[in-house]
């Protein structure tokens, strides 16, 4: 139920209404966003681990990869053209999420997000019909501004109409959308890799239309967030919705506090040196630590190298893309674990529960690795040690896809006060975005330099994470955002940033 209240003084006002079947539904359909991201995940990954397609576009990759077995499996796939391909939409979105900021706080969220759908399909289209480098980086670029659109607007969509006690669990819905996009990117893979001729990579690209119709679609019926419309000047269109969300009429109070709210809000010229304000460190610090961090977990050599990494450690062709599937559907299923236990157990928990499971997995796989192929990158894995790194990377997969992964969204999106929240979730995409960037570039290339030391390199960085998380971030877990301050009032060090007075920048948000 969207609405919100103002909070000054620790006070917070609680107002009518119940959870609804109608707030359930759009929050449903918004949550579709992550189909096109998780989507363009699994596929790339497959994609260029197929030899039709490594043969057509990255010729000396191919004819690296057929060499010999004694030669350094390691740097079997290490090209910075290949990596640019998968790396490229990164970077768009990055850029992209700054003009998503805009359009968001000044358009409203729906259309942001119908932006994001339109400019993925046309990627989508470009990608599956490119007959050079050059069309299919052009393609990647343009999906880059649809995922940039859609990652910014999507979580804030979500914490603006989530009712608190379900806030975690919609939110998640995103991420929950994510995988499903990958493990689907993974099965068609799968079965394209087995199609007669050499169109079968075009058909794993060219599907990417259907997340794109449906979150295209979907952005077309959906509401707009009530502090959405009343920041833009629709108070009666606002109310309807208001009431429709509430599943009451008594929403006078509620509304008439959004509109104090939102007269606050507008008065504020630049959020983006709003948000420079020390009141507003705290969350400042989370929407820059909390993005890099998630990606510096090592997840991407998985989610966008799987197929890749599984035949560089001598998985066949077929097995490599099964393996793939075999992770996404744990990626599913683990998620699914998260959107049950993330409001009864609480971030902080699954976070550093998280953390260690990956840190465990991440140094035996190193480990592992160096025992197989050595600094040299010559050797094999026997049938039974390819099946136990494969358990280990599932146990992996599985700690990331129910803390990391989906409370990397969840968390910085909750934290923000109205007035500074479209700049905040820019801030939270367009650092993510920049990590991605980094770490899909550069990670064939530090895999061939590396070796299996990359994977104590990652691991180093889970160790750090999860100390910040213990550290600095408080648990917001059944928090309603309008009082989100206090816990940063009560927290150990963040608590001196936050006068006692603190009244500035009130938040109206989804109750």
């Amino acid at each position: 139920m969207a609405g919100g209240s103002v909070v000054a003084h620790g006070e917070v006002k609680e107002y009518k209404g119940k959870i609804t079947v109608f707030v359930l539904i759009s929050c449903m359909i918004a949550a579709t966003g992550g189909l096109i991201f998780g989507y363009d995940l699994g596929v790339s990954g497959g994609v260029t681990s197929m030899d039709v397609f490594l043969e057509d576009f990255f010729p000396a990759v191919y004819h690296r990869m057929k060499k010999s077995k004694d030669d350094n499996q390691y740097c079997k796939f290490d090209s910075q053209l290949l990596t640019s391909f998968t790396s490229s939409l990164y970077i768009a979105g990055l850029l992209a999420s700054f003009g998503a900021s805009y359009v968001t706080r000044n358009n409203g969220r729906k259309i942001s997000i119908l932006v994001g759908g339109l400019t993925f399909l046309i990627g989508t289209v470009i990608n599956a019909a490119a007959t050079n480098v050059f069309m299919l980086l052009l393609g990647r670029i343009l999906l880059g501004v649809g995922v940039g659109f859609a990652n910014q607007s999507v979580p804030v969509y979500l914490s603006e109409m989530a009712p608190p006690k379900l806030r975690g669990a919609l939110n998640i819905g995103f991420q929950l959308c994510t995988t499903i996009g990958i493990l689907a990117a993974n099965l068609i893979n799968y079965g394209t890799s087995k199609m007669k001729g050499r169109s079968g990579w075009r058909v794993s690209i060219a599907l990417a239309v259907i997340p794109a119709a449906i979150i295209t679609i979907g952005a077309i019926i959906l509401p707009d967030t009530p502090n959405s419309l009343i920041s833009r000047g629709h108070t009666d269109e606002a109310r309807s919705i208001l009431e429709k969300i509430r599943g009451t009429t008594e929403v006078e109070e509620e509304l008439q506090d959004l509109v104090k709210a939102s007269e606050t809000v507008m008065a504020i010229e630049n959020p983006w040196k709003n948000i420079l304000q020390p009141h507003y460190r705290p969350q400042l610090m989370v929407a820059i630590f909390i993005p890099m961090f998630q990606q510096l977990t090592g997840i991407n050599v998985i989610m966008f190298y799987a197929p890749v990494l599984f035949k560089t450690l001598g998985f066949g062709d077929e097995a490599s893309l099964m393996s793939a599937v075999i992770t996404g559907i744990v990626n599913l299923l683990a998620t699914v674990v998260s959107i049950i236990a993330v409001d009864k157990f609480g971030r902080k928990f699954l976070f550093i529960e998280g953390g260690i499971q990956m840190l465990i997995s991440q140094v035996i796989i190193g480990v592992m690795l160096g025992n197989a192929f050595g600094l040299s990158g010559v050797g094999q894995m026997s049938k039974s040690s390819a099946n136990i790194l494969l358990f280990l990377i599932c146990v992996y997969v599985a700690a990331f896809a129910w803390s990391w992964g989906p409370l990397g969204w969840l968390v910085p999106s909750e934290v923000f006060p109205l007035e500074i929240r479209s700049a905040g979730q820019s801030i939270t995409v367009s650092v993510n975005f920049l990590w991605t960037f980094i770490v899909a570039q550069l990670f064939l290339f530090a895999l061939c330099h590396l070796k299996f030391g990359l994977f104590f390199f990652f691991a180093s960085f889970v160790v750090l994470m999860t100390l910040y998380v213990f550290f600095f971030l408080p648990e917001t877990k059944n928090v309603p955002i309008e009082e989100m301050h206090l816990a940063w009032k009560k927290h150990w060090f963040w608590g001196k940033y936050l006068p006692d007075d603190h009244n500035v920048g009130y938040t109206v948000i989804s109750r």
